[in-house]
């Protein structure tokens, strides 16, 4: 539908991508609903013995899902497209991108924890098949989504984004875990780990994810038969004032081109070391390559509230932390969406002393003044005070006290930096949506 746009001009192009995501994402949210009512009808049922009511509605709920999976898939392709078809108003098509992205991820997630629950109920075999093939197809599109933010990636403007406080190793940590989501990676990486403390910056982080993304594509493209082992590694080469040269070197188990000099015009990550006043050199065996890049991060700056990166706030509280088990603790839920809220609570109120919740940042702040709570669990995009600005509030409060309150965001940002956004406003932790149940529950209990 979009290619069929394709004589209009550049701006009716982008509006015409807008208004065709808007209107079929909107669609998809209903049925996604539809969907979720269904399946806790579902439950309700077989917790009250009727398991062939339950089984009628898992089928034609089960239905409508692959329906609606179908459509998302499309959709996921058109905006993949989109990418190539639209050269002009990158800002515009991010958002585009980014939208989409958002609206996908949270009827995904409902329905990833909605059939978790369904299938630990006690389903007849042919319903838990069903629902098995609704599970495969679900990882299907969320596999879909997390290709499209990688490949979103290699199209983002060069325009100057907002500086952070961030960690470089973390990063690059974070960037390899994005890159492993796909089906078919093919790289086997190995991260030389150091003291993260030795690798905060203020920055850009959103360049380095671009950077190492577009080297893997090439790893990927010029070696696609079998898995590549890829060695990285980050060493401080020289500190002078505020600004630290940093050294990446990227080894892989063969011989590969990682960027090709007579051509470094097409090659997005030449472009962006130079753009960021690095520099690169390359060096090849007859089974190995290297690539060594130097790149200048600006040293943060001490500021009035105390930051404390995520590795390190584990470390300074773990002296005074008195551990608890689950199901002693409380938990205060930070999200707008009362579909999200309830499907959150019904996930963990079996498993948790006792849970509170809040519909936006200020209601949270208001929450966090008057009660105590073990851990937050705080979404991004709300009404009235977003979670950002909620948790650097918290942050600012807790730094009179000498006290820290674990917070994980728990959110549809999903796109390359949402993480260090996240990081950098004083959270400790950070998952996206869509997430099995199991893996929040391992990141709650990191923190208790």
């Amino acid at each position: 539908m979009v290619k069929e746009t394709g004589n209009i001009n550049k701006s009716g192009l982008n509006q015409s991508i807008g208004e065709y995501f808007e209107k079929n994402t909107g669609l998809i949210r209903i049925y996604s609903y539809i969907s979720i009512s269904g399946l806790i009808i579902s439950i309700l049922f077989i917790t009250m013995g009727l398991r062939l009511i339950a089984g009628i509605i898992i089928i034609a709920t089960a239905c409508l899902i692959l329906v609606l999976l179908k459509k998302a898939v499309s959709l996921a392709e058109t905006a993949r497209n989109s990418l190539n078809d639209v050269s002009s108003s990158n800002e515009k098509k991010d958002n585009v991108i980014t939208d989409f992205s958002h609206k996908i991820r949270e009827p995904l997630n409902n329905l990833v924890i909605i059939t978790d629950l369904l299938m630990e109920s006690g389903l007849q075999k042919k319903q838990k098949e069903l629902l098995e093939t609704f599970v495969a197809s679900t990882k299907n599109m969320v596999t879909t989504v997390n290709e499209l933010t990688m490949q979103s990636a290699g199209n983002l403007s060069f325009e100057t984004r907002k500086h952070i406080r961030f960690n470089l190793l973390s990063t690059i940590q974070n960037t390899i875990e994005l890159y492993s989501l796909k089906e078919k990676a093919n790289i086997d990486f190995i991260l030389n780990k150091k003291e993260f403390t030795d690798f905060e910056c203020f920055g850009d982080p959103i360049v380095l994810k671009q950077v190492f993304l577009d080297l893997f594509n090439t790893i990927e493209n010029q070696n696609s038969e079998r898995t590549t082992k890829v060695t990285i590694g980050l060493t401080k080469e020289k500190e002078s004032g505020n600004e630290s040269l940093i050294g990446l070197r990227i080894q892989t188990d063969k011989k590969i081109v990682l960027i090709d000099e007579k051509e470094r015009g097409h090659s997005l990550a030449a472009r962006l070391i130079s753009s960021g006043k690095g520099t690169f050199t390359q060096e090849f065996g007859e089974n190995y390559s290297v690539l060594n890049i130097s790149l200048p991060f600006t040293s943060p700056v001490p500021e009035t509230k105390p930051f404390i990166a995520s590795p390190r706030i584990e470390e300074l509280i773990q002296k005074e932390k008195v551990h608890k088990e689950l199901k002693d603790i409380k938990i205060l839920l930070v999200e707008d969406n009362l579909i999200n809220q309830k499907i959150t609570l019904l996930t963990l109120e079996p498993l948790v002393s006792s849970m509170d919740t809040a519909s936006n940042g200020k209601e949270a702040l208001d929450k966090f003044g008057t009660s105590s709570f073990d851990l937050i669990l705080m979404d991004i995009q709300m009404p009235v005070m977003s979670g950002l600005v909620s948790a650097e509030k918290i942050r600012e409060l807790e730094a009179s006290t000498n006290t820290h309150i674990p917070i994980i965001a728990i959110t549809a940002n999903a796109m390359l930096g949402d993480k260090e956004k996240c990081i950098s406003a004083g959270m400790d932790d950070y998952i996206s949506k869509p997430f099995q149940p199991s893996a929040l529950i391992d990141k709650i209990k990191k923190f208790i």
